[in-house]
């Protein structure tokens, strides 16, 4: 609306609840995982009832449904994971035993790699049912994206943002997508202004590293491109759920060669992992 100077009748803002909205009793990859905050959104797209789908990218599959297209990408949040909590100031102050709630899988598995003498409980709900049970004792400790909390402004709920290297986000993470119907260049050019160029090429490395995976729900991955003028610094990891296997790798080089590097990266951390590491 304000990129073009139209009128705020013309627009209309339609919410939908999709499955992972509404499942709350059981963790997601247990209900399949991939496409469960999207398919909803994606059908009203496909049968025109929308004319473009708002996402959080990390939620994202890297396999679109047909006739779809991510066409941009807004400025990116904060990458950084938060942790949560009133009784610790950081995830290695918390003493043995005590439990943290999650229900992502990555969380879980990197919270078991660096404190495997911790209780990991599941932690399903919207940000402010979270902090209510963090505050109810559920929970000593949590974590959920810091570009979450800064955008529904309770970034001063952040008792800690941890830094990348110890605790690698996911892929996307931070990043908020348009999608819109591949033939329809009316609505391409109506959001064409709002994408920022190196958020997208940030997280086209990233889904190519995942795509070049094919991780299942159940396989921990996160990644992070960090650009640098026209070079790019690529980090990618793979965990097994319960942290007992850790791998990571690097790439540096050219931004135009982004894709090639993420695959290469993928194809290193298949290679080490052993395909029985995306099976078991």
């Amino acid at each position: 609306m304000a990129a073009h100077g139209l009128d705020e009748a013309r627009f209309e803002i339609v919410i939908i609840k999709t499955t992972g909205d509404r499942i709350q009793d059981r963790p997601l990859a247990d209900a399949g995982g991939k496409g469960l905050f999207t398919k909803e959104i994606e059908e009203a797209l496909i049968d025109g009832s929308i004319d473009l789908a708002v996402h959080s990218m990390k939620d994202v599959p890297t396999e679109l449904p047909r006739g779809l297209v991510i066409s941009t990408i807004l400025p990116r949040e904060d990458v950084r994971d938060a942790f949560i909590s009133l009784t610790a100031r950081a995830l290695s102050d918390l003493p043995a035993g005590a439990r943290v709630g999650t229900s992502s899988l990555r969380r879980a598995a990197q919270v078991r790699r660096l404190r495997p003498d911790l209780e990991v409980v599941e932690f399903r709900g919207n940000v402010e049912t979270r902090l209510m049970k963090l505050a109810n004792g559920v929970a000593d400790a949590t974590f959920l994206a810091c570009a979450g909390l800064r955008r529904l402004g309770r970034a001063d709920r952040i008792t800690a943002a941890l830094d990348p290297g110890e605790m690698l986000p996911a892929i996307a993470q931070g990043a908020v997508g348009i999608e819109i119907r591949d033939a329809d260049s009316t609505t391409a050019t109506l959001v064409a202004p709002l994408n920022d160029g190196p958020s997208a090429l940030a997280v086209e490395m990233e889904r190519a590293f995942l795509a070049r995976l094919e991780g299942s729900c159940r396989t921990p991955i996160a990644a992070l491109a960090r650009l640098d003028g026209d070079r790019v610094t690529f980090t990618g990891e793979i965990l097994t759920p319960d942290g007992t296997r850790h791998h990571r790798t690097e790439r540096h080089g050219p931004l135009a060669d982004r894709v090639r590097l993420a695959v290469e990266a993928a194809d290193e951390l298949r290679a080490v992992g052993g395909d029985g590491f995306f099976t078991a």
